[in-house]
């Protein structure tokens, strides 16, 4: 623990607050606690909640204030080993073996076709050896399949690497890593165990506010209050989609432009598309009391 505490990047919840807020991330207190107690502690987060609540944010923050290299892994269904850990490029082997075509030694050529050389990182691979300290992002882990996941935990587990033609690869500073889920299948117990697990979900109206505030500075203050108080009462209602925290700031980016001075019913209906993505979901505002 004193060898982890000689690695920290952040001293306290406060200072994680205040060095995320320069990067205009406004962390309340959860966030800034569990990313202080990941940092300390070398275990992934676990980002959990709906779509648009800064889950994805908090990772690139993490990495701008850090000064760290961001690495993303970006799953999906389908997603498999060679494109998350790491793959051998066959075209550049084959070209080898082709130049090798009179070497009757095959035993030789192998060795030297399954060398660095020809070894293809992928996110995983790559955070796991980067001689540089890294933030590891990876979104949406609730995309992929049970297989990728159990290989996910093992990366996690052990910070290492296993290439069965060069052996074990460890890491010599264990990546700060964010792993963000939209709950659309629960996650194994095994995986929720080896991380932190946080909650994320829409900021409060005072919060909402500040980030408006922070991310577009010239708005006014009463402007900026009143999109997240309509932003609010917009997400109260039983949508197929409530608006993100990105689709607020392009509302008060777009209010601005019109050169809006006060939300009121008229212009809230007028410009629910920046909000809503889904037409079912801009009627049912439409004929709502705002």
């Amino acid at each position: 623990m004193d060898a982890q505490r000689g690695m920290s990047r952040f001293q306290s919840p406060a200072d994680v607050k205040q060095r995320l807020a320069a990067v205009d991330y406004l962390a309340d207190e959860d966030v800034a606690v569990t990313v202080y107690l990941a940092d300390r502690l070398a275990k992934p987060i676990l980002c959990e909640g709906a779509a648009g609540v800064g889950k994805t944010a908090l990772g690139k923050a993490l990495a701008e204030t850090t000064g760290h290299t961001l690495i993303r892994l970006q799953c999906y269904e389908g997603l498999d080993e060679a494109k998350a850990l790491y793959e051998w490029n066959y075209k550049k082997q084959l070209l080898r073996i082709q130049a090798d075509s009179g070497q009757r030694d095959w035993h030789k050529v192998e060795q030297d076709i399954f060398t660095e050389d020809f070894l293809l990182p992928r996110p995983l691979l790559a955070a796991i050896r980067s001689p540089e300290p890294v933030v590891l992002l990876i979104d949406e882990v609730d995309r992929v399949e049970v297989e990728t996941e159990a290989l996910l935990l093992e990366v996690l587990s052990e910070w290492q690497v296993s290439i069965p033609e060069l052996g074990t690869i460890a890491a010599t500073r264990p990546p700060l890593v964010v792993l963000t889920s939209n709950n659309t299948r629960e996650l194994s117990e095994a995986l929720k165990r080896r991380c932190l697990f946080l909650h994320m979900g829409y900021p409060d109206i005072e919060r909402e506010t500040r980030i408006i505030r922070a991310r577009i500075p010239e708005i006014d203050a009463a402007l900026a209050e009143q999109v997240a108080r309509v932003v609010r009462s917009i997400r109260s209602l039983e949508l197929k989609k409530p608006p993100s925290v990105s689709e607020t700031l392009d509302w008060a980016r777009t209010l601005l432009l019109l050169g809006v001075d006060r939300v009121d019913a008229d212009v809230t209906r007028k410009t629910l598309s920046l909000l809503l993505k889904y037409q079912q979901d801009i009627d049912k505002v439409s004929h709502s009391p705002l």
